[in-house]
């Protein structure tokens, strides 16, 4: 990938780039995934493809057009939104066009409603770009009495919706190519505002390539290199892969074993992020099974098993959040623990009833090889408890069907019996959108007993015995499960997300980790 290192305000252009960072951060460039660009100078342009007036939901549905349009022209506007019964209600949107002497070619007016919270400035910005035609040159938006943090997430949200993947296509479709002027009460200040995001952004987009690899080119190896050369330019990120070899060595057997069918045998990949004190780390461990057949309790169902290669989004996440904190250069000491597998089969794959050492010395009855997931994390856990001394630990995965079962997909599962954990938690879903649903933890007693060893890996519930399971790893350190199973791909475009790996994951972690951070130092 590109590097380059830019100044993170441009304030003369008051442009903002996408290749802008802070200066202590090398990243790849962001055309490498998105084209369009947003400048936040304040100048009028004629022949603007598309103007977009902002406009907030009123009682009376008077909204106030700029003063600088002729009278004739908010006529023709104010009587156009009076059929339509406009109000400003988030989600209305009427469009004129070719308005007689305008200087856009369309116009339209998007309701924003009474307020409007980061979440929804996102989402708006993420219609307004699925909204705009391939063919546009430059959009306009008036955003005058919007705030700069309310702007950079319009704008955010469009950078999030504009991503393509199109590696494997043959004639990959025009990649929107546009540039977005927006026009609030200070520029200076928006591009700012904007310039936080970008980390972010950036994490989300390298967490969709991971997602959105194949089997055959994602592989353990693959990931862990990738991941090697996403952070290669952040100057206090330290990336360690270890080898299969070292995975064995160090009585990660647990990890081994889900691999041990394959070519592709297990890795782990440990990258920490120090921008706090000398305090303990945040340790963020994420799945990352590159692709799952489900080893001899093969998967039989097609449309479930070709998409398998997501069963990495969780350490996808992992990484990406990681990334945008130290982009962002947050004052906080955070790990990310990737355990990297592929769960194939062959004459030497686990078989069910097989009994794995996890790092720990926990003996586990393989009794399902299709819950394969909660035996790497089991290792993942084990090493950021005990080798890294993590203070709070936090594992995300796509884990269990029965987690859709429970409470779909609008919403992940969280498991914990941290109070603090759990809060902080809450307020990141509900910040970012990524909302989380407290699933119970207990009674739930004997779930994962085991005849044969210590405990088997798998029982039911079947999401609690995910967790139950996952909990004996992390013993008294405050720790969180995330059950994000069905939140990681989808096969068409919505909101905030294109059709394929979304990056689901990476803005909640990040958020938690902050909200965590500074509520309990």
């Amino acid at each position: 990938m590109k590097k380059n290192v830019l100044a993170v305000v441009l304030a003369t252009a008051l442009t903002a780039s996408y290749t802008m960072s802070s200066a202590a951060h090398a990243q790849a460039s962001f055309s490498d995934y998105v084209q369009t660009q947003h400048s936040f100078a304040h100048e009028h342009m004629d022949n603007v493809d598309v103007l977009v007036l902002l406009a907030a939901e009123s009682d009376d549905g008077s909204i106030a057009l700029p003063q600088m349009w002729s009278e004739d022209t908010r006529n023709m506007i104010q009587n156009a939104l009076a059929i339509e019964e406009f109000t400003g209600k988030n989600g209305q949107q009427v469009e004129l066009l070719a308005l007689p002497g305008f200087y856009a070619k369309r116009l339209w007016v998007v309701g924003t409603g009474e307020t409007l919270q980061r979440k929804d400035a996102e989402k708006l910005g993420a219609t307004l770009a699925a909204q705009l035609s391939d063919k546009t040159d430059n959009v306009v938006v008036h955003a005058k009495g919007y705030s700069d943090a309310q702007i950079a997430a319009m704008a955010h949200g469009m950078d999030l919706r504009n991503y393509r993947f199109d590696k494997y296509k043959s004639e990959p479709a025009a990649r929107p190519d546009y540039t977005v002027h927006w026009h609030g009460d200070n520029g200076s200040a928006a591009a700012a505002a904007y310039a936080t995001t970008q980390p972010l952004a950036h994490g989300v987009f390298v967490a969709r390539d991971i997602i959105n690899l194949p089997g055959s080119d994602g592989y353990p190896q693959a990931i862990a290199e990738l991941a090697q050369e996403a952070v290669s330019g952040y100057d206090d990120i330290k990336a360690t892969v270890y080898t299969p070899e070292q995975v064995k060595e160090m009585g990660m057997g647990a990890l081994y074993g889900v691999s041990q069918g394959s070519q592709h045998k297990a890795h782990l990949l440990v990258v920490e992020y120090q921008g706090g004190n000398d305090e303990a780390p945040i340790a963020l461990v994420g799945k990352g099974n590159t692709f799952d057949t489900g080893g001899y309790n093969l998967k039989t169902s097609g449309s479930s098993i070709v998409r398998m290669q997501t069963d990495k989004a969780g350490g996808a996440a992992v990484l990406g959040a990681v990334m945008a904190l130290a982009g962002k250069d947050a004052k906080v000491n955070v790990a990310g623990v990737v355990p990297l597998s592929h769960n194939l089969i062959s004459g030497s794959a686990t078989l069910p009833g097989d009994v794995l050492v996890a790092g720990d010395g926990t003996r586990i009855e393989v009794v399902n090889t299709d819950a394969e997931g909660r035996l790497i994390l089991a290792d993942g856990i084990w090493y950021a408890r005990d080798q890294l001394k993590a203070r709070a630990i936090a594992d995300i995965a796509t884990l269990t069907g029965s987690k859709v079962g429970a409470v779909g997909t609008d919403y992940s599962a969280v498991f914990s019996d941290h109070s603090a954990l759990l809060e902080a938690m809450k307020t990141a879903g509900e910040t970012t959108g990524e909302l989380v649903w407290q699933l119970p933890l207990g009674p739930y007693d004997g779930i994962i007993d085991s005849w044969l060893a210590d405990v088997q890996n798998v029982g039911s519930p079947g999401a609690q015995a995910g967790a139950r399971f996952l909990q004996h790893f992390a013993k008294d350190t405050p720790w969180i499960h995330i059950d994000m199973a069905g939140n990681a791909y989808a096969t068409g475009a919505n909101g905030i997300h294109p059709a394929g790996g979304n990056g689901y994951g990476v803005r909640l972690l990040a958020e938690w980790v902050e909200n965590y951070n500074a509520a309990n130092k």
